[in-house]
């Protein structure tokens, strides 16, 4: 027997050999659905322990292979309520994602190429800081936010500094809320993020702050926030805060953040 009729024999003693067009497509869609999922919850707290789910699978297996009948036994009786409890905790992130099912099939990471947009934010927010007047700024990444987006008013405008000290005028009836910046584009006014309940944020931080660091613990967005007793800007990512010195500063960080091509050279004004 030569070494192609071994490659034969082994291709038929898989289960390729028997498959047909049908079964391809059934993967397909499979493959097509799970990695939806996957890029919708990118990104999110509940991805983290869909992996740590993931880890626990892996370790029952092994368990199983190696015959280790204790721990085969408790993972065994262990995952329904591991996924009942995945359930519970993480019903809203379910209940977006289902509601976002179709969501931005055609749209692709924020921070690629242009970074036209960040300019008209840095400027308005030390603009409205230096005037003491209170502003949200959420800028979508990988993870949609579409499901925070039900109901709110659409913008869909050009990213503009004047515009955006318009909207966060308190006589704006859109400047409560937080305006969210989708595709390089002002999508969304008036948005409302459920605030963090961390004990370890300050309690000298207002709702605007709180609503920042919570929308950031549970996403990979990032949220300018601009306070109106202190006159302040801040950065908010991954449930962090900090305050930006300057317009450069800002500038440079969302640059680096969202440019593939690193900070570009720009003169304050």
């Amino acid at each position: 027997m030569t070494w192609l009729d071994a490659v034969v024999d082994a291709w038929h003693s898989t289960v390729f050999s028997t498959a047909t067009w049908i079964d391809a497509i059934d993967v397909l869609l499979l493959a097509a659905v799970v990695y939806r999922v996957l890029v919708t919850l990118k990104g999110t707290r509940a991805m983290q322990s869909m992996f740590g789910l993931f880890l626990l699978g892996i370790l029952y297996q092994v368990s199983e292979l190696l015959g280790l009948a204790t721990v085969h036994w408790v993972l065994d009786n262990l995952v329904v309520y591991a996924v009942l409890a995945l359930i519970i905790l993480f019903q809203d992130d379910i209940r977006r994602v289902l509601a976002r099912a179709g969501d931005g099939l055609a749209l692709g990471p924020q921070g690629s190429g242009d970074v036209a947009w960040i300019e008209p934010v840095v400027q308005a927010s030390f603009a409205l800081a230096g005037r003491r007047l209170g502003a949200l700024v959420v800028v979508e990444r990988e993870g949609s936010l579409a499901g925070y987006l039900e109901g709110a008013p659409v913008l869909d405008a050009t990213p503009s500094a004047d515009l955006l000290q318009a909207i966060f005028h308190p006589t704006s009836p859109l400047h409560d809320g937080a305006v969210v910046v989708r595709q390089r584009r002002l999508a969304h006014a008036a948005v409302f993020f459920p605030i963090s309940l961390s004990r370890d944020v300050g309690r000298a931080l207002g709702t605007r702050h709180r609503a920042a660091i919570g929308l950031t613990e549970d996403s990979d967005a990032v949220a300018v926030v601009v306070s109106e007793e202190r006159g302040t800007v801040s950065l908010a990512m991954k449930g962090d805060i900090r305050p930006m010195a300057d317009v450069a500063e800002l500038r440079t960080a969302l640059v680096e953040l969202f440019s593939q091509r690193g900070p570009e050279p720009t003169e304050a004004t």
